[in-house]
């Protein structure tokens, strides 16, 4: 037999419909930002290229970098937010 998991463990609540349909939302939203993450990440490796090679301003090179890295550090964070959040959508929704 399979090993017991504390998921497992709880005991079945009953399905709140209200809880799913606002979490199911928020799951939404979390999705949206994560879009526009990835575009900001397009955009800022973009700006990153015109900055260094184009513009030759090094001075900002540095501060863009950062600017990029802080965004992929966040585009990190949310996937794996949203990961969990859908599993626990997923444990709120009705057997069946």
């Amino acid at each position: 037999p399979a090993p017991k998991t504390a998921e497992a463990a709880k005991p079945a609540q009953p399905a709140d419909p209200t809880q799913l349909e606002k979490s199911l939302a928020v799951l939404s939203k979390l999705k949206e930002l994560e879009f526009h993450s990835r575009a900001n990440i397009e955009e800022l490796a973009e700006l990153s290229l015109t900055i260094e090679e184009e513009l030759k301003q090094r001075t900002f090179a540095e501060a863009i970098g950062a600017v990029y890295s802080a965004q992929d550090a966040f585009q990190s964070k949310i996937l794996k937010l949203i990961e969990d959040y859908e599993a626990e959508c997923d444990r709120l929704k009705p057997a069946g």
